[in-house]
């Protein structure tokens, strides 16, 4: 049996224009569960991580809005608050959607603790977006209010960034590895893990959000992933993205790939974290990496959708150019 590792994106659980309600999370985890359920029915075991920034930026919000009432929550707490609050949803829904298909599959979601170092230069130059878009106006209104740091995300509007650390390694990986073996589906670092660093001899908590892609990968490589799979907004990596000239990419080597990032084709706060992640995840052993929407998870991992990115040792890059193929705008 192939194992998978899913990284389901924030837009699997609150879609463009909703707010965020706890009805409208599971309705749509439910969606994603369907299809996760399809995947389990071809033959596939199933490690499923998830992203965490809506939930994790409107963690903090009520916690600093709530402080003259309760003492607020610091960010890591904020990520091991949204990890059980997203596992929960996700559990609850696929395990109703795996008794729909009479299909026997326990389903356990791993507090996943991530050690990070405190010397990360990431830690003083904030980048990763959470949270909300906002117009520029209510941007720097809160900015000015809470002492956040602001950027502009992907010309859709501005987000709140704070500190986003490399993970190093996943502390419950063993408790993780057990529950495969034993056929479980499991729900770990979500969110991109807990972050965490070693002090004194002992394990504290980490004001930071580590990218979920970035700790998926990670985990892929740590349990021997046969697939790598990142769900995101887009049914293809494009390359000239909202241009005039876009192209998607169907299949592509992870030499060429490299090549169009350091071109400057993927925008820093969207498509490289999963580019990046993707390559990662072939440098260090991976085989197949594939990056789609979640509406075509299965259409994708059937071949049939989303961008295939396959290891490309550096001396075959010459001989890969012939099997490049790209699809016009608009489908196959």
């Amino acid at each position: 049996m192939r194992t998978m590792l899913l990284a389901v994106g924030g837009n699997s659980l609150i879609r463009a224009g909703e707010k965020g309600t706890v009805a409208e999370q599971f309705a749509n985890a439910r969606r994603t569960a369907s299809e996760i359920v399809k995947l389990l029915r071809a033959g596939y075991r199933i490690v499923l991580t998830h992203g965490n920034g809506p939930q994790v930026g409107a963690a903090l919000l009520r916690s600093e809005r709530a402080a003259s009432q309760v003492p607020s929550q610091p960010l890591d707490v904020c990520d091991a608050c949204t990890q059980g609050e997203i596992g929960y949803i996700l559990q609850q829904s696929l395990n109703a959607e795996l008794r729909a298909a009479s299909l026997n599959v326990e389903v356990a979601t791993v507090l996943t603790q991530c050690v990070v170092s405190l010397d990360d230069p990431a830690m003083k130059n904030p980048t990763k977006p959470i949270g909300p878009f906002y117009s520029q106006a209510d941007a720097e209104q809160r900015k000015a209010q809470f002492g956040w740091q602001i950027v502009e995300d992907a010309a859709r509007g501005y987000r709140r960034v704070v500190p986003s650390p490399d993970p190093l390694e996943i502390v419950e990986l063993p408790i993780i590895c057990d529950l495969i073996e034993k056929g479980v589906l499991v729900i770990a670092c979500g969110g991109g893990g807990i972050p965490v660093a070693w002090s004194d001899g002992h394990l504290q908590g980490v004001e930071a959000v580590i990218d979920k892609d970035r700790a998926s990968a990670l985990l892929a490589n740590r349990i021997a992933a046969d697939l790598f799979v990142i769900s995101t907004d887009t049914d293809y990596v494009y390359l000239n993205y909202k241009k005039g000239n876009q192209r998607p990419l169907l299949m592509v080597g992870s030499h060429e790939l490299r090549e169009y990032a350091d071109a400057g084709h993927f925008p820093a706060g969207n498509m490289w974290p999963k580019v990046e992640s993707a390559l990662r995840f072939l440098t260090n052993s991976g085989r197949e990496a594939i990056i789609t929407s979640d509406v075509n998870l299965c259409s994708a991992v059937a071949g049939k959708a989303g961008t295939h990115i396959v290891y490309e040792a550096e001396a075959a890059a010459a001989e890969h150019e012939e099997k490049r193929i790209y699809l016009p705008v608009g489908g196959r």
